[in-house]
């Protein structure tokens, strides 16, 4: 059987990091080429272009993408060259020789003011730069016509990368008490759920680029059940305590959540970020794991890792 290329960007990134690591465990029908940040310029369309047909991939995967939504306020070119035209011209390339395309977006393409769960054909409209590109992107992939897959998560976290995640570890080594947003809900989901469910959804007889052919469309990719930055935050405390890590923090009642207008500067951030998945539990017959126990999972690679257990200190 011919092995199936697959062109994957952002590698070194947390989503592209562990799509890499098991791409590459996997039988040798899979061939990846990842090429890094020197070797392919995602702001550039024509270096893009270039990688495409120089790979003659399957399959592009691409979670590559600008992630400073703070800072794409003031960088908004560099933001929309590679989160709103770097996909339309992969997903063009993907169309002109027959491959697929799987793409990362976000929960920050809605405005955050439904009080329920985001299915994927509510309106889109985002409130800061960021979420704007990524719709972008989103949009210039479906006009393309090309065969894809347009996955949609939220609050992103692994055990490589800076994440809220590592943050509320740090909080709690370094300060006896702290405040955490409390009014803004959501989903963390975990770097190593999102690559493993996307195999599995590649997986099988007919998987590959002919699945993605046979069920093109927006899913929602999000772990289950939601919280808010403060029950994160707490929920990563406690745990640390019940495991004996030391921390500054001199009780989980130290946490003291707070409203959004506490920090008025911008960007706007959605407050209700909760991704409703049933669509993909329904296609692919897949059950996400809830947030907590993936939290947890995670949690306990970075104590690790890190040997914070022996009393170190998460580096910056």
């Amino acid at each position: 059987m011919k092995a199936m290329r697959i062109l994957l960007t952002g590698a070194s990134g947390q989503v592209g990091g562990e799509f890499l690591r098991r791409l590459r465990a996997m039988p040798n029908r899979i061939e990846v080429i990842a090429p890094n940040r020197a070797q392919l310029d995602m702001a550039d369309p024509q270096a893009i272009r270039q990688a495409v047909q120089a790979a003659k991939p399957d399959l592009i995967i691409n979670p590559a993408a600008y992630t400073a939504v703070v800072k794409a306020e003031s960088d908004s070119a560099l933001a929309c060259a590679i989160n709103a035209d770097a996909p339309g011209v992969l997903a063009e390339e993907a169309k002109k020789i027959g491959a697929a395309l799987l793409h990362f977006s976000t929960d920050y393409v809605f405005d955050g003011s439904h009080a329920g769960a985001y299915t994927e054909d509510m309106p889109t409209c985002p409130v800061n730069v960021y979420g704007a590109t990524k719709r972008d992107g989103e949009l210039a992939i479906a006009a393309t016509g090309a065969a894809h897959w347009i996955l949609r998560t939220s609050w992103v976290y692994n055990l490589h990368g800076g994440n809220f995640m590592k943050t509320a570890i740090r909080l709690a080594q370094q300060k006896e008490a702290y405040t955490i947003v409390g009014d803004q809900f959501g989903a963390p989901t975990w770097a190593s759920t999102i690559a493993a469910v996307c195999c599995r959804m590649l997986a099988g007889e007919h998987g590959g680029k002919e699945r993605v052919h046979a069920t093109s469309g927006t899913y929602h990719l999000t772990a289950a059940g939601a919280t808010s930055w403060h029950g994160y935050a707490s929920m990563v405390a406690r745990e640390l305590m019940a495991r004996g890590v030391p921390v500054k923090l001199k009780g989980l009642e130290q946490i003291t959540p707070v409203p959004t207008s506490t920090y008025p500067t911008p960007p706007q951030r959605p407050l209700n970020s909760r991704l409703a998945c049933g669509k993909l539990e329904r296609t692919f017959g897949i059950t996400l794991p809830t947030w907590d126990e993936d939290a947890l999972a995670c949690l306990q690679q970075i104590i690790a890792h890190y040997g914070l257990d022996q009393g170190k200190l998460l580096p910056d």
